[in-house]
């Protein structure tokens, strides 16, 4: 069972309220010179020239003050509580920097992503976290990039085999 913050909760049971829900994403990669972070919410200027908007949170150890949360304009499908699937999202990000969008598609091995829900209001209170994912893909182009994630596949899990010796099994060494 997840913990919800009290104003989450009385955001989510009023009719209209004015708290709006913010999603955060963490790259990181070892082909990264920084991770990169971005937002769905363009509440907070950062800087003027040139226009730039984000989210000031301290999740996952961020500085609020040197490393925001870029807004990017995302649409997202988090991942499911299914016991039967695996854990798996997909996030489509229009009008990213070209930037940005040369780094997600130039990484060659799986990343790994962070996601969290927050409210405007309270940036530093995660309401859902998803840690620890893997990027599947980066397909797109400056316009717009999808990137499919998903937990590490339990194909890929290390499972250290016994050797079949006389000090691990005697019975079978009668």
């Amino acid at each position: 069972m997840r913990r919800v913050s009290i104003n989450a909760r009385r955001a989510f049971d009023a009719e209209l309220s004015g708290e709006v829900e913010v999603a955060l994403f963490r790259f990181e990669h070892a082909s990264l010179a920084q991770p990169i972070l971005l937002s769905t919410d363009p509440t907070t200027r950062i800087s003027t020239d040139p226009l730039i908007y984000g989210t000031r949170s301290a999740w996952m150890g961020a500085d609020p003050a040197t490393e925001p949360y870029l807004f990017v304009l995302a649409s997202a499908e988090i991942p499911g509580d299914q016991e039967d699937a695996p854990a798996a999202a997909t996030i489509v990000l229009e009008n990213v920097t070209n930037e940005i969008a040369a780094q997600l598609r130039a990484i060659r091995t799986r990343a790994t992503v962070h996601m969290a829900v927050v409210l405007a209001s309270t940036p530093d209170v995660v309401e859902v976290e998803f840690r620890h994912h893997k990027m599947i893909s980066a397909e797109g182009d400056a316009a717009e990039v999808s990137i499919s994630m998903s937990r590490q596949p339990i194909e890929e899990e290390y499972a250290p085999m016994d050797r079949m010796t006389r000090d691990r099994f005697p019975g079978l060494h009668r």
